[in-house]
């Protein structure tokens, strides 16, 4: 093999690379808008792919089926970005399990609730929606992201209890049952959708009533 051809290839995979990156992103952007404003149930590959500028083929190879690509598009809203790095392993997450203050920790986790239901919030209203409705990939795909928030809900109440925090009465489960209930996109789209509460306002009570729910009162 001669040098310039190993150069050619050498230039052309990182090209290629940031094109398939590129047609990723238009594809996960249009999914996420279309799944907002017609439903999921509504949008059809094809139409993801007009607002994307590819071929309904390109889509099919990029995610496999539109369920797939949902859960794409959730877990890249989730995080922010597309880079391969777990929620649970982002700095300011691991600096926020790092706090050796139990109140402060749970008011940490209560912006980041926070953040993460200005990114998602509307997909996860139009998600539940169509998931009552009983559209059979969103039931799917609800009880997949039910069981993700279920994990990081008893991350928190096990971190309240290692910090010697959690309320006597409870156990590390109960607790995380009340936080996976405050931390609900049923309750954000309650006080934020249907009573208007603005973010700072919802942040608050967030952080709040996860104390309250879940810590024991201080000595």
């Amino acid at each position: 093999m001669n040098s310039s051809a190993s150069d050619a290839r050498s230039y052309v995979s990182p090209l290629r690379a940031e094109q398939t990156a590129l047609t990723q992103h238009r594809i996960i952007e249009a999914g996420y808008v279309l799944f907002i404003e017609r439903g999921y149930g509504a949008t059809t590959m094809a139409e993801i792919a007009k607002t994307a500028q590819v071929s309904t083929q390109t889509v099919y190879n990029t995610f496999g089926s539109k369920a797939a690509l949902l859960k794409r598009i959730y877990d890249v809203r989730l995080v922010g970005d597309d880079l391969p790095i777990p929620l649970a392993k982002r700095p300011h997450v691991v600096a926020m399990y790092a706090d050796p203050d139990a109140a402060r920790f749970l008011q940490a986790y209560a912006r980041l609730g926070v953040e993460l239901m200005e990114r998602l919030g509307p997909l996860l209203v139009a998600v539940t929606a169509g998931a009552g409705a009983g559209d059979a990939d969103l039931v799917a795909h609800l009880r997949t992201i039910d069981g993700e928030r279920l994990v990081g809900a008893t991350m928190v109440a096990r971190r309240a209890n290692e910090l010697g925090a959690l309320r006597s009465e409870l156990s590390v489960e109960r607790a995380a049952d009340i936080v996976w209930t405050l931390n609900s996109v049923e309750v954000w789209e309650l006080l934020t959708g249907r009573r208007g509460w603005s973010t700072a306002d919802y942040e608050g009570w967030l952080g709040n009533s996860l104390c309250s729910g879940i810590l024991a009162e201080p000595m």
